[in-house]
């Protein structure tokens, strides 16, 4: 093997042998091949003692919530090409990890995601799109390791409590079922299961899930707890030495770089299971670089995972474009590679799960760091980063001050490394666009007659992988189509026999779940509907909304009319309601403010401005049982709102001075079955 890359390095320098150094794209970047200018001290990389911690990989986040929710609707090929962008190997951030959530129908951050067990005799391994993600992926990357973790549960788990642990039994068993459905569903293996999301774990629960899977033969899924912060999990592994056995990896989120020594002491893998959250601009790229790097020099944490994947949920629910990239318009087909995709890049296209860190790694004098990893069959790969203060600040944790300045760094190879004869250079320059570079490949740096010494020229900002390896790739596609609203004319009449996917498209459920449903009782127009599925509460992660409600549409709408089918399936206390103007999602839903149609079972109707029903602007009684279809009209225009049922004005020139804009929605008044049919939009403005 040395010998093919020396005849290989040496063909390539006799035909670069007349270009400057660092000429393919950055005129400034010195690269110098011999100790001539060694300034002070050098940074050795050296395997004579041995290795560091093994590399468990780089990885993101779906889910937690619904963040993933627009990808689906994609039409192809742009679909096909976000997708690459994320999994396919030497083309885009080339992930190793895919961590998705389990879906529980509840609000967990952007959106709730449907569970596989609405109730507990009901079991469906094809809703939402996380079994179809996770299916890519593979498709792309068949090493892909993928993980599951619960945010919220069903409500039937917690026996009217809101809590998972009431039965601990029933709750492994619902979470062995995700994991055994993925396999005989969908040919899945999930690789790692995790507890409950940033919420309180049970260390008995832990062991009776670890005891299931064995019973079940899934001894390989490895458990990781409890994805919240270092301790308590930690000193309780160390007090028990049962939990110590049975918790393969501690995951930690938002961890800053670092740990505690307790989670050392374990000696268990430790990784940074959430990170990054932060938005996609140069900014959030600078965060993701530097913690790539620093999560293991300062805290040994041998596998990042950013949340989230792809930023593919309306922009103005919480955390908008707090993904590698940005896929927000099926409608128009217009995705943005944004630049934390290509700093994923300096690290996973160059190293895979299975490497080693080497012992030699660490802070660079004057700000900024290096690590270097090894497969141990010769290879190596050098990542160094100078991210600055002011540009490279994640959204959490708080960022003690340090300075980043322009300094030359060299580096000496050693041990098995003393012979490497060439380094491949992939660079990125973060800021101003007159200067900036995303994931460039320079010239080979040549260390033939330099034993094993160079020196690299950092300013602030900067990223630089050297590498054995020659498979690295940028890849592209030609550009996705413009960037345009959403359609100010939209209708879905939810007409699908075999729909692919279990939700609608663009419908963003923000509490409740809501579902394509085949109704066998009316075989003429509503034969198929969207349908509300959920009728208790589920086990919370987020703030729930007492009611149900899936918004849809252009954040920017003011003047709109929104029509829709109606159909209220539980008598007497049963209700409905279509909305406009809708300001907040997430998990901020149940403060979302509005204008909001209901209609009720017991004959009674309602407009209000907020979800709660808080601010009542009119009522009164209407002809409406339930068991019955309605068609329900809202308009809105300027400082006015009028409602109308079954083509009759109900309520006219209400004035609705707050919110100006917001999304259209539809929902119901408690957890409780309702079907909406022939929906339809159109916004003036």
């Amino acid at each position: 093997m040395a010998e093919r890359l020396l005849q290989a390095s040496r063909q390539r320098r006799v035909k670069a042998m007349t270009a400057a150094a660092g000429s393919a794209g950055r005129t400034a970047v010195p690269l110098l091949l011999c100790a001539l200018l060694v300034p002070g001290g050098a940074y050795v990389l050296d395997d004579s003692d041995g290795l560091g911690r093994e590399f468990d990989g780089i990885g993101a986040v779906s889910g937690g919530g619904a963040t993933s929710r627009l990808l689906v609707n994609y039409p192809e090929p742009y679909r096909s090409q976000i997708l690459d962008y994320l999994f396919k190997p030497n083309f885009g951030a080339s992930l190793h990890i895919l961590k998705v959530e389990i879906g529980g129908d509840g609000q967990t951050t952007d959106g709730t995601e449907p569970s596989h067990m609405h109730y507990a005799l009901d079991e469906n391994y094809f809703r939402g799109y996380e079994w179809w993600l996770m299916k890519e992926a593979k498709k792309r990357n068949p090493n892909i390791i993928l993980m599951g973790l619960p945010w919220s549960f069903p409500g039937w788990l917690g026996k009217g409590f809101n809590w998972p642990y009431v039965n601990l039994q029933l709750t492994a068993y619902y979470v062995m079922t995700w994991i055994v459905g993925a396999k005989h569903y969908h040919d899945l293996d999930i690789d790692y299961i995790g507890i409950w999301n940033e919420r309180s774990f049970d260390i008995n629960y832990i062991k009776v899930l670890r005891r299931m899977l064995n019973y079940q033969g899934l001894d390989r899924v490895k458990i990781i707890a409890s994805d919240n912060l270092w301790e308590p999990i930690s000193a309780s592994m160390l007090l028990d030495s049962e939990l110590l056995e049975v918790i393969d990896v501690i995951g930690a989120h938002y961890p800053g770089t670092h740990i505690v020594k307790d989670a050392k002491l374990t000696k268990k893998k430790l990784w940074s299971s959430e990170d990054f959250s932060t938005v996609n601009s140069d900014v959030g790229a600078g965060c993701l670089g530097r913690i790539l790097n620093q999560n293991y020099i300062n805290g040994y944490m041998t596998a990042t995972i950013a949340w989230n994947l792809v930023a593919s949920y309306y922009e103005q629910l919480p955390y908008g474009r707090c993904g590698l990239m940005t896929a927000q318009e099926p409608w128009s087909g217009h995705y943005v590679v944004e630049s934390p995709i290509w700093v994923s890049a300096h690290t996973t296209q160059f190293t895979q799960p299975g490497w080693y860190y080497l012992k030699t790694v660490g802070h660079l004098e004057k700000g900024g760091s290096y690590v270097a990893l090894t497969d141990g069959l010769g290879n190596l790969t050098i990542i160094v980063e100078t991210m600055s203060h002011k540009h490279s600040k994640c959204i959490r944790p708080f960022l003690p001050y340090f300075n980043v300045s322009h300094q030359f760094a060299t580096f000496v190879l050693k041990g098995s490394f003393s012979e490497i004869p060439e380094l491949q250079v992939w660079y990125t320059k973060l800021g101003k666009p007159s200067t900036r570079f995303l994931f460039k490949q320079l010239d080979s740096l040549w260390l033939l007659d330099s034993s094993g010494t160079f020196t690299l020229e950092l300013q602030e900002d900067e990223l630089f992988t050297l590498t054995t390896l020659t498979t690295g790739g940028k890849g592209s596609y030609p550009l996705p189509p413009k960037s345009q609203p959403f359609p100010r004319i939209y209708k879905d009449d939810f007409d699908f026999d075999y729909p692919f996917f279990s939700e609608a498209p663009n419908f963003a459920d923000q509490t409740g779940v809501f579902e394509y449903f085949t109704n066998i009782e009316d075989p003429g127009e509503h034969r198929f509907t969207l349908r509300q599925v959920l009728n208790q509460r589920p086990i919370t992660w987020a703030a729930d909304a007492y009611n149900t409600i899936s918004i849809i549409g252009d954040y920017k709408w003011s003047n709109l009319t929104v029509t829709c089918d109606v159909y209220i399936e539980t008598p007497e206390k049963g209700g409905v309601f279509i909305a406009g103007r809708v300001n907040k999602g997430g998990i901020l839903i149940r403060g979302a403010r509005g204008v909001f149609f209901w209609i009720f079972a017991n004959g009674t109707y309602r407009v209000t401005g907020d979800l709660a029903g808080w601010i009542i602007y009119a009522l009164g009684h209407v002809d409406v049982t339930a068991k019955t279809w309605y068609t329900l009209t809202l308009i809105i225009k300027g400082r006015f709102s009028s409602g109308m049922l079954n083509g009759r004005y109900v309520w006219t020139n209400i004035p609705v001075s707050f919110p100006k804009n917001g999304w259209a929605a539809i929902g119901t008044h408690s957890f409780e079955f309702a079907q909406f049919d022939n929906f339809h939009v159109e916004a003036t403005s």
